[in-house]
Protein backbone atom coordinates (compact mmCIF):
# COMPACT_ATOMS: atom_id res chain seq x y z
CA UNK A 1 0.00 0.00 0.00
CA UNK A 2 3.04 2.35 0.61
CA UNK A 3 4.21 4.41 -2.24
CA UNK A 4 6.28 7.32 -3.11
CA UNK A 5 4.73 10.26 -4.06
CA UNK A 6 4.76 11.12 -7.71
CA UNK A 7 6.16 14.53 -8.82
CA UNK A 8 3.66 16.56 -9.91
CA UNK A 9 4.69 18.35 -13.53
CA UNK A 10 2.66 21.76 -13.23
CA UNK A 11 4.21 24.27 -15.62
CA UNK A 12 4.17 22.90 -19.15
CA UNK A 13 4.43 26.06 -21.30
CA UNK A 14 6.61 26.56 -24.08
CA UNK A 15 6.99 29.46 -26.06
CA UNK A 16 4.92 28.76 -29.87
CA UNK A 17 2.08 26.34 -28.55
CA UNK A 18 -1.76 27.31 -28.96
CA UNK A 19 -4.49 25.72 -27.88
CA UNK A 20 -7.25 28.55 -29.19
CA UNK A 21 -6.84 31.26 -31.21
CA UNK A 22 -9.33 34.40 -30.71
CA UNK A 23 -10.57 35.85 -33.50
CA UNK A 24 -9.42 38.93 -34.99
CA UNK A 25 -10.90 41.85 -33.55
CA UNK A 26 -13.05 44.76 -35.55
CA UNK A 27 -11.83 47.30 -32.84
CA UNK A 28 -8.65 49.42 -34.24
CA UNK A 29 -5.95 49.46 -31.99
CA UNK A 30 -5.73 53.60 -31.79
CA UNK A 31 -9.84 53.41 -30.45
CA UNK A 32 -9.39 51.76 -27.80
CA UNK A 33 -8.44 54.45 -25.57
CA UNK A 34 -12.10 55.73 -26.72
CA UNK A 35 -13.53 52.74 -25.08
CA UNK A 36 -11.76 51.58 -22.16
CA UNK A 37 -10.03 53.84 -19.50
CA UNK A 38 -6.08 54.12 -19.62
CA UNK A 39 -5.58 52.46 -16.52
CA UNK A 40 -7.08 49.13 -17.82
CA UNK A 41 -5.19 48.93 -21.56
CA UNK A 42 -2.24 46.48 -20.74
CA UNK A 43 0.96 48.13 -22.54
CA UNK A 44 2.30 44.01 -22.71
CA UNK A 45 0.46 40.66 -23.35
CA UNK A 46 -0.37 39.09 -20.53
CA UNK A 47 2.08 36.09 -19.17
CA UNK A 48 -0.23 33.39 -20.06
CA UNK A 49 0.76 29.80 -20.46
CA UNK A 50 1.03 28.59 -23.86
CA UNK A 51 0.03 24.68 -23.82
CA UNK A 52 -1.55 22.44 -26.96
CA UNK A 53 -5.28 21.70 -27.10
CA UNK A 54 -4.38 18.33 -25.66
CA UNK A 55 -2.09 19.49 -22.86
CA UNK A 56 -4.76 21.66 -21.63
CA UNK A 57 -7.42 19.34 -22.48
CA UNK A 58 -5.21 16.44 -20.38
CA UNK A 59 -4.65 19.24 -17.24
CA UNK A 60 -8.39 19.59 -16.56
CA UNK A 61 -9.11 15.82 -16.93
CA UNK A 62 -6.62 14.83 -14.43
CA UNK A 63 -7.63 17.78 -12.06
CA UNK A 64 -11.04 16.82 -12.36
CA UNK A 65 -10.00 13.44 -11.34
CA UNK A 66 -8.46 14.24 -8.42
CA UNK A 67 -12.04 15.32 -7.01
CA UNK A 68 -13.22 13.24 -4.76
CA UNK A 69 -17.51 13.05 -4.65
CA UNK A 70 -20.57 11.18 -3.90
CA UNK A 71 -20.63 9.89 -7.82
CA UNK A 72 -16.58 8.63 -7.09
CA UNK A 73 -16.66 6.80 -3.76
CA UNK A 74 -18.01 6.27 -0.31
CA UNK A 75 -18.45 9.23 1.69
CA UNK A 76 -19.24 8.27 5.66
CA UNK A 77 -19.47 11.97 7.00
CA UNK A 78 -21.39 11.62 10.11
CA UNK A 79 -23.86 14.41 10.72
CA UNK A 80 -23.43 15.03 7.10
CA UNK A 81 -25.65 12.69 5.39
CA UNK A 82 -23.43 12.34 2.23
CA UNK A 83 -26.20 10.18 0.56
CA UNK A 84 -26.30 9.84 -3.59
CA UNK A 85 -28.16 12.57 -5.28
CA UNK A 86 -30.91 10.76 -7.77
CA UNK A 87 -29.85 11.65 -11.50
CA UNK A 88 -33.90 12.12 -12.13
CA UNK A 89 -32.90 15.19 -9.77
CA UNK A 90 -30.62 17.27 -11.54
CA UNK A 91 -33.02 16.04 -14.64
CA UNK A 92 -36.16 17.93 -13.42
CA UNK A 93 -33.76 20.93 -12.15
CA UNK A 94 -32.98 21.37 -15.68
CA UNK A 95 -36.48 21.40 -17.28
CA UNK A 96 -36.85 24.57 -19.06
CA UNK A 97 -40.03 25.53 -17.18
CA UNK A 98 -37.84 25.77 -13.78
CA UNK A 99 -34.10 26.70 -15.18
CA UNK A 100 -34.96 29.40 -17.64
CA UNK A 101 -37.10 31.41 -15.38
CA UNK A 102 -36.97 34.33 -13.50
CA UNK A 103 -37.63 35.43 -9.49
CA UNK A 104 -38.71 38.58 -10.79
CA UNK A 105 -40.92 37.53 -13.47
CA UNK A 106 -44.62 38.50 -12.82
CA UNK A 107 -46.49 36.13 -10.86
CA UNK A 108 -48.72 34.98 -13.76
CA UNK A 109 -46.25 33.88 -15.75
CA UNK A 110 -44.61 30.98 -12.82
CA UNK A 111 -47.86 29.39 -11.57
CA UNK A 112 -46.38 25.92 -11.70
CA UNK A 113 -43.22 27.34 -9.96
CA UNK A 114 -44.97 29.17 -7.44
CA UNK A 115 -47.21 25.83 -7.17
CA UNK A 116 -44.32 23.40 -6.92
CA UNK A 117 -43.12 25.71 -4.06
CA UNK A 118 -46.10 25.19 -2.44
CA UNK A 119 -46.40 21.75 -2.35
CA UNK A 120 -43.43 21.15 -1.53
CA UNK A 121 -43.91 23.18 2.06
CA UNK A 122 -46.89 21.31 2.67
CA UNK A 123 -44.91 18.09 1.95
CA UNK A 124 -42.48 19.22 4.35
CA UNK A 125 -44.81 20.52 6.96
CA UNK A 126 -46.75 16.93 6.68
CA UNK A 127 -42.71 14.95 7.47
CA UNK A 128 -42.24 17.57 9.99
CA UNK A 129 -45.53 17.85 11.91
CA UNK A 130 -45.68 21.38 11.29
CA UNK A 131 -48.41 24.02 10.48
CA UNK A 132 -46.36 26.19 7.76
CA UNK A 133 -42.96 26.17 6.06
CA UNK A 134 -40.97 28.88 4.74
CA UNK A 135 -38.47 27.71 2.02
CA UNK A 136 -36.75 30.99 1.95
CA UNK A 137 -33.80 29.87 4.49
CA UNK A 138 -31.16 29.19 2.05
CA UNK A 139 -29.04 26.64 4.69
CA UNK A 140 -29.18 24.84 7.51
CA UNK A 141 -27.06 27.49 10.03
CA UNK A 142 -29.25 30.18 8.07
CA UNK A 143 -32.38 28.03 9.40
CA UNK A 144 -31.32 27.91 12.71
CA UNK A 145 -31.04 31.89 13.10
CA UNK A 146 -34.64 32.35 11.25
CA UNK A 147 -36.11 29.68 13.85
CA UNK A 148 -34.02 31.39 16.97
CA UNK A 149 -35.58 34.13 15.38
CA UNK A 150 -38.96 33.36 15.26
CA UNK A 151 -38.75 32.35 18.98
CA UNK A 152 -37.50 35.80 19.97
CA UNK A 153 -40.25 37.33 18.02
CA UNK A 154 -42.99 35.82 19.71
CA UNK A 155 -41.49 35.98 23.08
CA UNK A 156 -41.20 40.32 22.06
CA UNK A 157 -44.73 39.78 21.78
CA UNK A 158 -45.83 37.94 24.05
CA UNK A 159 -43.33 41.19 26.61
CA UNK A 160 -40.95 38.27 27.96
CA UNK A 161 -38.22 39.92 27.01
CA UNK A 162 -36.24 38.38 29.87
CA UNK A 163 -36.02 35.30 28.07
CA UNK A 164 -32.23 35.58 26.92
CA UNK A 165 -30.84 31.75 26.93
CA UNK A 166 -30.94 29.05 24.93
CA UNK A 167 -29.93 25.55 26.42
CA UNK A 168 -27.59 23.67 23.85
CA UNK A 169 -26.78 20.07 24.66
CA UNK A 170 -22.22 19.67 25.27
CA UNK A 171 -22.73 17.61 21.57
CA UNK A 172 -24.58 19.44 19.41
CA UNK A 173 -23.44 20.53 16.35
CA UNK A 174 -21.37 23.83 16.65
CA UNK A 175 -23.62 26.09 14.72
CA UNK A 176 -26.45 25.68 17.70
CA UNK A 177 -24.40 27.95 19.92
CA UNK A 178 -23.43 29.85 17.04
CA UNK A 179 -27.00 30.45 15.92
CA UNK A 180 -28.14 31.37 19.44
CA UNK A 181 -25.27 34.04 19.63
CA UNK A 182 -25.72 35.52 16.12
CA UNK A 183 -29.53 35.86 17.28
CA UNK A 184 -28.53 37.78 20.63
CA UNK A 185 -28.93 35.54 23.13
CA UNK A 186 -26.95 33.73 25.74
CA UNK A 187 -26.08 30.02 25.22
CA UNK A 188 -26.24 27.88 28.63
CA UNK A 189 -25.38 24.00 27.80
CA UNK A 190 -26.34 21.16 29.26
CA UNK A 191 -24.46 17.89 30.37
CA UNK A 192 -24.57 14.38 28.50
CA UNK A 193 -25.31 11.80 30.81
CA UNK A 194 -24.20 8.11 30.97
CA UNK A 195 -26.26 7.07 28.56
CA UNK A 196 -25.12 9.15 25.55
CA UNK A 197 -28.50 11.55 26.01
CA UNK A 198 -29.06 14.76 27.52
CA UNK A 199 -28.77 14.51 31.10
CA UNK A 200 -32.49 15.23 32.27
CA UNK A 201 -31.87 16.37 35.92
CA UNK A 202 -29.25 18.90 34.29
CA UNK A 203 -31.50 20.58 31.92
CA UNK A 204 -33.91 20.79 34.64
CA UNK A 205 -31.59 22.67 36.71
CA UNK A 206 -30.42 25.36 34.24
CA UNK A 207 -33.99 26.03 33.00
CA UNK A 208 -35.98 28.51 34.36
CA UNK A 209 -37.30 32.03 33.44
CA UNK A 210 -34.30 33.07 31.15
CA UNK A 211 -35.18 30.28 29.17
CA UNK A 212 -35.97 31.10 25.60
CA UNK A 213 -36.18 27.75 23.98
CA UNK A 214 -33.61 23.75 23.69
CA UNK A 215 -32.50 23.33 20.89
CA UNK A 216 -31.87 19.42 20.19
CA UNK A 217 -31.35 17.45 17.09
CA UNK A 218 -33.21 13.69 17.93
CA UNK A 219 -31.31 11.72 17.49
CA UNK A 220 -28.70 13.31 19.16
CA UNK A 221 -24.99 13.45 17.05
CA UNK A 222 -23.84 10.34 19.03
CA UNK A 223 -26.74 8.89 17.34
CA UNK A 224 -29.04 7.76 19.72
CA UNK A 225 -32.46 8.73 20.35
CA UNK A 226 -33.62 10.61 22.70
CA UNK A 227 -36.00 8.39 24.81
CA UNK A 228 -37.07 11.27 26.89
CA UNK A 229 -38.02 13.82 24.91
CA UNK A 230 -41.60 13.73 25.70
CA UNK A 231 -40.39 14.94 29.20
CA UNK A 232 -37.97 17.10 28.00
CA UNK A 233 -40.43 18.90 25.85
CA UNK A 234 -42.88 19.66 29.19
CA UNK A 235 -39.76 21.10 31.26
CA UNK A 236 -39.22 23.49 28.38
CA UNK A 237 -42.71 24.47 27.86
CA UNK A 238 -43.63 24.04 31.42
CA UNK A 239 -40.81 26.95 32.11
CA UNK A 240 -42.42 28.92 29.23
CA UNK A 241 -39.72 28.62 26.53
CA UNK A 242 -39.59 27.20 23.41
CA UNK A 243 -38.59 23.92 21.44
CA UNK A 244 -36.10 23.95 18.18
CA UNK A 245 -35.31 20.80 16.23
CA UNK A 246 -32.08 21.26 14.58
CA UNK A 247 -32.76 18.93 11.30
CA UNK A 248 -29.39 17.76 10.38
CA UNK A 249 -30.02 13.89 11.58
CA UNK A 250 -33.80 13.97 10.26
CA UNK A 251 -32.59 10.99 7.82
CA UNK A 252 -33.16 8.97 10.93
CA UNK A 253 -36.73 9.70 11.57
CA UNK A 254 -38.60 10.20 8.09
CA UNK A 255 -41.45 8.38 7.76
CA UNK A 256 -41.22 6.93 11.37
CA UNK A 257 -41.63 10.17 13.84
CA UNK A 258 -42.14 13.34 13.49
CA UNK A 259 -40.41 16.49 15.53
CA UNK A 260 -44.22 17.79 15.54
CA UNK A 261 -45.23 15.01 17.59
CA UNK A 262 -42.46 15.09 19.94
CA UNK A 263 -42.88 18.56 21.07
CA UNK A 264 -41.21 20.66 19.05
CA UNK A 265 -42.16 24.12 18.09
CA UNK A 266 -40.14 25.30 15.23
CA UNK A 267 -37.61 22.64 13.29
CA UNK A 268 -35.29 23.30 10.26
CA UNK A 269 -34.54 20.59 7.35
CA UNK A 270 -31.68 20.49 5.27
CA UNK A 271 -32.50 19.81 1.85
CA UNK A 272 -29.11 19.26 0.91
CA UNK A 273 -28.54 16.63 2.95
CA UNK A 274 -31.80 14.66 3.40
CA UNK A 275 -33.68 15.88 0.84
CA UNK A 276 -30.46 14.46 -1.70
CA UNK A 277 -29.88 18.08 -2.59
CA UNK A 278 -26.33 18.10 -3.82
CA UNK A 279 -23.81 19.25 -1.61
CA UNK A 280 -20.17 20.27 -0.31
CA UNK A 281 -17.88 22.91 -0.95
CA UNK A 282 -19.88 25.48 0.20
CA UNK A 283 -23.23 25.02 -1.08
CA UNK A 284 -25.87 25.14 -2.76
CA UNK A 285 -27.79 24.81 0.20
CA UNK A 286 -31.44 24.72 1.63
CA UNK A 287 -32.65 25.49 5.08
CA UNK A 288 -36.45 25.59 5.33
CA UNK A 289 -38.29 26.43 8.46
CA UNK A 290 -41.46 24.97 9.72
CA UNK A 291 -43.55 25.86 12.68
CA UNK A 292 -46.55 25.32 15.08
CA UNK A 293 -49.45 27.73 14.74
CA UNK A 294 -48.57 30.99 17.23
CA UNK A 295 -45.09 31.43 15.05
CA UNK A 296 -46.60 31.83 11.91
CA UNK A 297 -47.18 35.24 12.04
CA UNK A 298 -43.43 35.52 12.40
CA UNK A 299 -42.36 33.78 8.92
CA UNK A 300 -40.04 35.65 6.49
CA UNK A 301 -42.11 37.41 3.96
CA UNK A 302 -43.11 37.87 1.26
CA UNK A 303 -44.79 34.24 2.67
CA UNK A 304 -45.91 31.98 -0.16
CA UNK A 305 -49.70 31.78 -0.48
CA UNK A 306 -52.77 29.84 -2.28
CA UNK A 307 -55.84 31.71 -2.92
CA UNK A 308 -58.60 29.99 -4.79
CA UNK A 309 -56.20 28.49 -7.53
CA UNK A 310 -53.94 31.08 -7.45
CA UNK A 311 -50.31 31.55 -5.72
CA UNK A 312 -49.27 34.70 -4.88
CA UNK A 313 -46.52 36.46 -2.49
CA UNK A 314 -48.13 37.76 0.31
CA UNK A 315 -46.25 40.97 1.62
CA UNK A 316 -49.02 41.99 3.61
CA UNK A 317 -47.36 40.45 6.95
CA UNK A 318 -46.81 43.43 9.81
CA UNK A 319 -45.00 40.81 12.54
CA UNK A 320 -42.84 39.19 9.95
CA UNK A 321 -39.45 38.91 10.80
CA UNK A 322 -38.62 40.32 7.28
CA UNK A 323 -36.70 38.96 4.41
CA UNK A 324 -34.29 36.23 5.41
CA UNK A 325 -32.83 35.62 1.58
CA UNK A 326 -33.09 37.26 -1.55
CA UNK A 327 -35.37 35.76 -3.58
CA UNK A 328 -37.01 32.78 -2.63
CA UNK A 329 -34.30 30.53 -0.99
CA UNK A 330 -32.29 28.35 -3.42
CA UNK A 331 -35.02 27.20 -5.94
CA UNK A 332 -33.05 24.75 -7.95
CA UNK A 333 -32.72 22.63 -4.77
CA UNK A 334 -36.51 22.67 -3.59
CA UNK A 335 -36.90 21.53 -7.29
CA UNK A 336 -34.82 18.65 -6.68
CA UNK A 337 -35.98 18.16 -2.85
CA UNK A 338 -39.83 17.87 -4.55
CA UNK A 339 -38.49 15.79 -7.33
CA UNK A 340 -37.09 13.61 -4.43
CA UNK A 341 -40.23 13.36 -2.47
CA UNK A 342 -42.52 12.85 -4.74
CA UNK A 343 -40.28 9.77 -6.92
CA UNK A 344 -40.24 8.20 -3.19
CA UNK A 345 -43.17 8.78 -1.81
CA UNK A 346 -44.61 8.37 1.96
CA UNK A 347 -43.46 4.68 1.98
CA UNK A 348 -40.18 5.10 0.35
CA UNK A 349 -39.24 7.89 2.63
CA UNK A 350 -40.03 5.48 5.62
CA UNK A 351 -37.64 2.50 3.76
CA UNK A 352 -35.09 5.32 3.79
CA UNK A 353 -34.65 5.69 7.45
CA UNK A 354 -35.02 2.41 7.81
CA UNK A 355 -32.35 0.88 6.08
CA UNK A 356 -30.39 4.58 7.27
CA UNK A 357 -30.18 2.88 10.71
CA UNK A 358 -29.92 -0.96 9.32
CA UNK A 359 -26.69 -0.25 7.59
CA UNK A 360 -25.08 2.16 10.44
CA UNK A 361 -25.93 -0.64 13.28
CA UNK A 362 -24.41 -3.32 10.30
CA UNK A 363 -21.17 -0.89 10.46
CA UNK A 364 -20.75 -0.25 13.82
CA UNK A 365 -21.14 -3.76 14.44
CA UNK A 366 -18.36 -4.77 12.18
CA UNK A 367 -16.26 -2.25 13.54
CA UNK A 368 -16.66 -2.90 17.84
CA UNK A 369 -14.35 -5.12 17.99
CA UNK A 370 -11.23 -3.12 16.99
CA UNK A 371 -12.08 0.07 18.40
CA UNK A 372 -13.65 1.78 21.41
CA UNK A 373 -17.10 1.62 21.42
CA UNK A 374 -18.25 4.73 24.02
CA UNK A 375 -21.80 3.86 23.71
CA UNK A 376 -22.91 -0.12 23.05
CA UNK A 377 -26.75 0.53 22.53
CA UNK A 378 -28.16 0.74 18.82
CA UNK A 379 -27.59 3.47 16.92
CA UNK A 380 -29.96 5.59 14.75
CA UNK A 381 -28.03 6.54 10.64
CA UNK A 382 -24.72 7.35 12.37
CA UNK A 383 -22.86 5.98 15.44
CA UNK A 384 -19.35 7.25 17.31
CA UNK A 385 -16.47 5.02 17.60
CA UNK A 386 -13.28 6.10 19.25
CA UNK A 387 -9.47 5.61 18.72
CA UNK A 388 -8.37 5.72 22.74
CA UNK A 389 -6.97 1.95 22.09
CA UNK A 390 -4.92 3.09 18.51
CA UNK A 391 -3.58 6.54 20.36
CA UNK A 392 -2.51 4.32 23.30
CA UNK A 393 0.30 2.76 20.67
CA UNK A 394 0.97 6.17 19.65
CA UNK A 395 -1.62 6.42 16.43
CA UNK A 396 -4.01 9.18 16.55
CA UNK A 397 -7.67 9.72 14.72
CA UNK A 398 -5.95 11.77 12.57
CA UNK A 399 -3.34 9.25 11.53
CA UNK A 400 -6.01 7.16 10.73
CA UNK A 401 -7.89 9.31 8.60
CA UNK A 402 -4.98 10.19 6.71
CA UNK A 403 -4.73 6.35 5.90
CA UNK A 404 -7.90 6.31 4.76
CA UNK A 405 -7.44 8.08 1.98
CA UNK A 406 -4.71 5.61 1.09
CA UNK A 407 -7.02 2.87 1.13
CA UNK A 408 -9.37 5.32 -1.39
CA UNK A 409 -11.88 6.41 0.77
CA UNK A 410 -12.91 9.77 2.13
CA UNK A 411 -12.45 9.71 5.98
CA UNK A 412 -15.44 9.91 8.18
CA UNK A 413 -15.94 12.72 10.36
CA UNK A 414 -13.34 13.34 13.12
CA UNK A 415 -13.05 14.58 16.99
CA UNK A 416 -16.67 15.35 17.01
CA UNK A 417 -18.68 15.18 18.95
CA UNK A 418 -16.03 16.80 21.32
CA UNK A 419 -16.88 15.43 24.28
CA UNK A 420 -15.98 11.90 22.96
CA UNK A 421 -12.14 10.97 23.02
CA UNK A 422 -10.39 10.19 19.59
CA UNK A 423 -13.59 10.66 18.21
CA UNK A 424 -14.88 9.10 14.62
CA UNK A 425 -18.46 9.57 13.38
CA UNK A 426 -19.55 7.92 10.51
CA UNK A 427 -22.38 7.72 8.58
CA UNK A 428 -23.25 5.33 5.70
CA UNK A 429 -26.68 6.60 5.01
CA UNK A 430 -29.35 4.20 3.04
CA UNK A 431 -27.69 4.57 -0.61
CA UNK A 432 -24.66 2.34 0.33
CA UNK A 433 -24.71 -1.57 -0.63
CA UNK A 434 -23.59 -4.25 1.79
CA UNK A 435 -20.13 -5.06 -0.65
CA UNK A 436 -19.37 -1.20 -0.15
CA UNK A 437 -19.80 -1.50 3.63
CA UNK A 438 -17.85 -4.20 3.78
CA UNK A 439 -15.13 -2.97 2.06
CA UNK A 440 -15.07 0.59 3.86
CA UNK A 441 -15.54 -1.92 7.58
CA UNK A 442 -12.13 -4.07 5.54
CA UNK A 443 -9.96 -0.85 5.37
CA UNK A 444 -10.57 0.06 9.04
CA UNK A 445 -9.96 -2.88 10.61
CA UNK A 446 -6.90 -3.36 8.75
CA UNK A 447 -5.85 0.17 9.85
CA UNK A 448 -6.56 -1.03 13.08
CA UNK A 449 -4.02 -3.88 12.31
CA UNK A 450 -1.70 -1.19 11.08
CA UNK A 451 -1.74 1.00 14.16
CA UNK A 452 -0.86 -2.84 16.31
CA UNK A 453 2.11 -3.89 13.63
CA UNK A 454 3.50 -0.66 12.18
CA UNK A 455 2.52 2.30 13.60
CA UNK A 456 4.94 4.85 12.10
CA UNK A 457 2.47 3.36 8.42
CA UNK A 458 -0.07 5.16 10.22
CA UNK A 459 1.73 7.90 11.47
CA UNK A 460 3.26 9.28 8.05
CA UNK A 461 -0.24 8.52 6.21
CA UNK A 462 -1.13 9.50 3.12
CA UNK A 463 1.41 7.46 0.94
CA UNK A 464 -0.64 7.51 -2.00
CA UNK A 465 -2.42 11.12 -2.77
CA UNK A 466 -0.59 13.95 -4.54
CA UNK A 467 0.43 15.34 -1.39
CA UNK A 468 1.32 13.93 1.08
CA UNK A 469 1.35 15.01 5.31
CA UNK A 470 1.17 18.88 5.28
CA UNK A 471 2.44 20.63 8.24
CA UNK A 472 -0.98 21.63 9.39
CA UNK A 473 -0.13 24.37 11.84
CA UNK A 474 2.09 25.90 9.41
CA UNK A 475 -0.78 25.51 6.18
CA UNK A 476 -3.29 27.55 8.87
CA UNK A 477 -0.97 30.27 10.25
CA UNK A 478 0.46 30.90 6.84
CA UNK A 479 -1.73 29.51 3.99
CA UNK A 480 -0.55 30.02 -0.13
CA UNK A 481 -3.55 30.99 -1.62
CA UNK A 482 -1.83 32.43 -5.04
CA UNK A 483 0.24 30.80 -8.20
CA UNK A 484 3.43 32.33 -8.27
CA UNK A 485 4.90 31.87 -11.42
CA UNK A 486 8.65 32.55 -10.57
CA UNK A 487 8.52 29.53 -8.39
CA UNK A 488 7.02 27.36 -10.72
CA UNK A 489 9.55 28.26 -13.67
CA UNK A 490 12.59 27.67 -10.58
CA UNK A 491 11.05 24.48 -9.70
CA UNK A 492 10.93 23.29 -13.54
CA UNK A 493 14.65 24.19 -13.75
Amino acid sequence: MKQPNQPLIFEQSRPGRVAYSLPETNIPEQSLSDILPGANIREEEPALPEVSELQLMRHYTALSNRNYGVDSGFYPLGSCTMKYNPKINEETARMAGFAATHPYQPEAQVQGNLEMMYDLQQALAEITGMDEVTLQPAAGAQGEWTGLMLIRALHEANGETGRTEVIVPDSAHGTNPASATVAGFDHVTVRTDERGLVDLEHLKEVTGEKTAALMLTNPNTLGLFEEDIMEMADTIHQAGGRLYYDGANSNAIMGITRPGDMGFDVVHLNLHKTFTGPHGGGGPGSGPVGVKKELIPYLPGPVLTKENDTYYWDKDRPHSIGRVKPYYGNFGINVRAYTYIRTMGAEGLKKVSEYAVLNANYLMRRLEPYFDLPYGRHCKHEFVISGRRQKKLGVRTLDMAKRLLDYGYHPPTIYFPINVEECMMIEPTETEAKETLDAFADAMIGIAKEAEEDPEMVQEAPHTTVVGRLDETLAARKPVLTYNTETSLKSMK
